[in-house]
């Protein structure tokens, strides 16, 4: 067997932390792999991550991809660069220049430390909102303006020097089962996916857009036995033959449940690459002994014949191709740039911000109370979250007399209102699921109340409609949001 034809090559694996340890390097060295994806827990000072990626590819010995989301919003994994705003509020926004240099935004801050492949932009169209994995992901439900958002963000990461992976394909918007959780189902027929989900990524092919992730989902009117990212019908049938589709095809986290439940063992890896998969991911925080499990079962599938050699120097020359297009050289992001990629992030959270009822102003001098989740739940893809803390740390830096109480505890917040008869109340919801019990009763209280009082959305929209109060629509709740927000309630 030929260096070239190791089907280790098409392996995509993670890392443990933020330097690569002496056991992670001599694993590097000993496995040829394609690439390696990172998460925040590898990531730290821009010195510390830049001089991880080199290790990396210092271990391997050559230039490889490695990759990251930083899909924008809540599915961010760098952080102290200027951040990319929520796909969806990008969606409000309807403004393919905004998508193009968000995409931009984000390829900058990973080239600088070379970082060379990002899993974004999502291009599900987000047909379900009670969807568990989607949401503020998407741009939107409408497929066509889906599809322009989506190749605009994917152009300008590949016009900054990053590889894009629209995703997840065919299409995960129509799921109420989080595919790291379960295998979801969606029993469409073929004409409402050329409908809906795959106008977006047949607009990418189109595009000549770089690269494309799979979903873990089945699809029973295309393969009534295989998710997506193991079926010849979807990868080799619709992308690649009848799309004429060239580009790298990553499959999404082989670890999830969706596929690590009925293929234990790393069976689907082999499977995966016979489908036409390029690249196959392998996320297990690090966990070597899970890559070694992959190794093997791909080195089983190319002994067994479930996959060819030739299918193997494939998906490599496809892998090669794209590090030819997008080495992994870092690029300086110059404190100039960065200041003008800020104003930029700050002027979209601005104009994305949504009103229902009529705008509220409140006196920066006054009293405000705050009543906000503790903690909220975290899952599925997301990293991190809003805490009621940092929320109020982030609106005191203009009403400087806020009081925060979580909303929680209902008994607290409704002490807090009595003792605070006179103070305007910022009702917020930060959760990605729903809306808790507790917020809909304070809300119900606060609307018989003589002062005035908001419902502050910061994440999911359709809070908005479980409320009963007049309401602002943030669509993110990092740092621009933040500002955005407490500008507008100053007036």
């Amino acid at each position: 067997m030929t260096a070239d034809l190791n089907p280790e090559r098409a392996l995509i694996v993670d890392l443990a932390g933020p330097d690569l340890s002496p056991a992670e390097g001599r694993w590097l060295r000993d496995h040829p792999v394609g690439g390696v994806c990172l998460f925040s827990r590898n990531l730290t000072t821009p010195e510390r991550t830049a001089r991880l990626v080199a290790d990396i590819r210092g271990a391997l010995g050559r230039d490889v991809l490695v990759a990251l989301d930083q899909e924008g919003g809540a599915v961010l994994r760098r952080l102290d660069v200027p951040q990319p705003p929520t796909p969806q509020g990008l969606g409000v926004l309807d403004d393919e220049a905004a998508a193009y240099e968000a995409g931009q935004v984000a390829a900058r801050g990973l080239l600088e430390l070379g970082i060379n492949w990002n899993y974004a932009p999502s291009v599900d169209v987000n047909v379900d909102p009670l969807n568990p994995v989607i949401g503020e992901r998407s741009f939107g439900a409408d497929p066509a303006r889906v599809a322009a958002l989506g190749v605009a963000w994917a152009r300008g990461s590949e016009d900054a020097g990053v590889l894009s992976a629209v995703k997840h394909f065919p299409g995960h918007g129509d799921t109420r089962v989080d595919s790291h959780l379960a295998l979801p189902v969606v029993a469409k027929s073929r004409a409402a996916l050329e409908a809906a989900e795959w106008v977006p990524f047949h607009a990418a092919v189109r595009a000549g857009l770089g690269s494309v992730m799979t979903a873990h989902i089945l699809y029973p009117a295309l393969d009534a036995d295989r998710p997506a990212t193991l079926s010849p019908a979807l990868l080799n049938g619709v992308l690649r033959q009848e799309w004429g589709y060239d580009g790298v095809v990553v499959t999404d986290a082989m670890d999830m449940k969706a596929v690590a439940d009925l293929y234990p063992d790393g069976q689907g890896a082999g499977l995966a690459l016979a489908a036409g998969a390029d690249a196959v991911l392998v996320c297990g925080h690090g966990d070597a002994g899970l890559h070694d499990v992959h190794a093997r079962a791909l080195h089983a599938a190319l002994r067994d014949g479930t996959v060819s050699g030739a299918r193997v120097a494939e998906a490599v020359a496809r892998l090669e191709r794209g590090l030819a297009r997008f080495p992994g050289t870092p690029r300086p992001y110059p404190a100039d740039r960065r200041a003008t990629d800020q104003q930029l992030v700050d002027g979209w959270a601005a104009r994305m911000l949504t009103w229902h009822g009529g705008p509220v102003r409140l006196d920066p001098a006054g009293p405000v109370l705050l009543l906000a989740p503790a903690r909220p739940a975290v899952g599925g893809p997301y990293g991190d979250a809003l805490s009621g803390e940092a929320l109020a740390g982030a609106l005191r830096e203009t009403f400087p007399r806020l009081v925060y109480v979580a909303s929680d505890d209902v008994g607290a917040a409704r002490r807090a209102l009595e003792a605070h008869p006179n103070a305007p109340v910022l009702l917020a919801t930060t959760e990605r699921w729903g809306v808790p019990d507790g917020a809909r009763t304070l809300a119900e209280a606060l609307a018989f109340r003589p002062t005035p009082a908001l419902h502050v959305a910061l994440w999911s929209p359709d809070a908005v409609d479980h409320v009963p109060l007049p309401a602002v629509v943030t669509h993110g709740f990092r740092g621009a949001n933040l500002r955005a927000l407490a500008a507008a309630l100053r007036g």
